[in-house]
């Protein structure tokens, strides 16, 4: 059975590269078959995983309700879908990568977008991880489109404002009654130990076990000139943290 991993958090506290890092420890430790989803609509993942999606589930959607009343070969609008999201996924030696995409813009979208989640949960099935960076904030997990969780990452930098949103997501999840299996609140770019009012924070919302990757020069070199961060050294600090927390939450077994 397929394990999704969500890595939510506030803007700017470095989710996507937790994320990025996440399938590098799955890649180097064989775990099965990747799939990783770039749920924000800024569109990161692909390019610090190093490659780029041309095509997104969004701009599909867009295009079948523009081209609702001649879609090809008498297909259903279901099928449609389904057919052309497969066809946008990049495929790669080691993972797969699919981009969601711009929210809607005007008009109901209501059955295009339940198709989409159908497509998406279906596809899931078909990996052994799918790993979902998905958008800043809480609205992304309040309209409940990162779907099932089997692990939530809540991210935060060493800051206050970023502690509290991984607060308020966590609540967030709880109100909604959001499928969860395991939540990981992760301490990121910390330096020289966390700050005492974000420990107090994380700690209070983690029971104490927050899972800390430390600033590293080496990862931020590669994603200020915009590099692939799967070309981070197996010795890179961060890098080994992801892994600890891999291993650690029960994800996979990495060495």
């Amino acid at each position: 059975m397929s394990k999704t991993i969500v890595v939510a958090g506030k803007g700017g506290s470095g989710k996507t590269v937790i994320a990025a890092l996440m399938v590098k420890a799955l890649v180097e430790s064989k775990a099965g078959t990747i799939l990783a989803v770039d749920a924000d609509p800024n569109r990161n993942l692909d390019r610090a995983l190093g490659v780029e999606a041309e095509e997104t589930v969004g701009s599909i959607r867009e295009n079948m309700l523009e081209e609702i009343t001649s879609l090809p070969g008498g297909m259903t609008k279901a099928e449609y879908i389904a057919y052309r999201t497969q066809q946008s996924i990049v495929e790669t030696d080691d993972f797969d990568l699919l981009a969601m995409g711009r929210p809607e813009g005007p008009g109901c979208y209501c059955y295009a977008n339940s198709i989409v989640r159908q497509v998406v949960d279906k596809l899931s099935d078909e990996y052994d991880y799918v790993v979902v960076d998905c958008e800043a904030g809480l609205e992304h997990l309040s309209r409940r489109t990162a779907g099932r969780a089997d692990y939530v990452l809540v991210v935060a930098d060493p800051s206050v404002r970023s502690a509290e949103t991984v607060r308020r997501v966590v609540e967030l999840m709880e109100d909604l009654g959001t499928p969860l299996g395991k939540t990981v609140v992760v301490a990121n770019r910390s330096r020289n130990g966390m700050v005492p009012a974000v420990r107090a924070i994380l700690e209070g919302v983690a029971a104490g076990a927050v899972s800390v990757v430390p600033e590293d020069e080496g990862v931020h070199c590669l994603d200020d000139a915009g590099e692939a961060l799967l070309k981070v050294p197996l010795d890179s600090p961060a890098y080994r943290a992801v892994k600890d927390i891999v291993r650690e939450s029960g994800i996979a077994e990495v060495e």
